[in-house]
């Protein structure tokens, strides 16, 4: 059992080294588990007090890989982890608006509890060529992310949410 479940996917690396950094933070403060989408399954999320899901946004929507885990997972879990704290990361090449405001529909069906914002990284990534490069976050993004880890996980451990 987690106290902290971190969900994500990654095409080009910046939602993986999101959900890393955040993991790493979080880890300071609580049991943590990290999960690529497509290996998360209901019980992962049955068994985990709080959530942090990190994913691009790809064509102006999330990632259809997280979309995938969400529909997998949705009905399963369907009344039993209401009031749950979550977050949320998306990296994005020019907006994340559009990806966040989808995830956070999903985790309103859920009845989840957002405790923060969600943290939209943006890559400024516009041409096909730095679309699909490799992403690598900056000394600070990843700074960023870990605070973010810390900060929920601290909450978990000391029952704020």
């Amino acid at each position: 059992m987690s106290d902290l479940l971190i969900v994500y996917h990654s095409r080009t690396d910046g939602s993986r080294q999101m959900a890393q950094s955040a993991l790493d933070g979080a880890s300071t403060e609580c049991r943590t588990m990290l999960l690529r989408a497509q290996d998360a399954q209901p019980d992962d999320l049955l068994s985990a007090k709080g959530y942090i899901f990190a994913a691009p946004e790809n064509l102006a929507a999330l990632s259809g890989e997280m979309k995938a885990f969400f529909d997998r997972c949705y009905y399963p879990v369907l009344g039993r982890i209401e009031g749950r704290p979550y977050a949320q990361m998306i990296c994005a090449g020019s907006d994340g608006s559009n990806a966040a405001r989808q995830l956070a529909r999903i985790a309103t069906g859920w009845r989840l509890r957002e405790v923060q914002p969600p943290f939209i990284l943006c890559t400024h990534a516009q041409s096909p060529e730095a679309i699909l490069a490799r992403k690598t976050l900056t000394r600070q993004q990843h700074e960023d992310c870990r605070a973010l880890g810390q900060a929920f996980g601290a909450g978990l451990a000391m029952g704020a949410f």
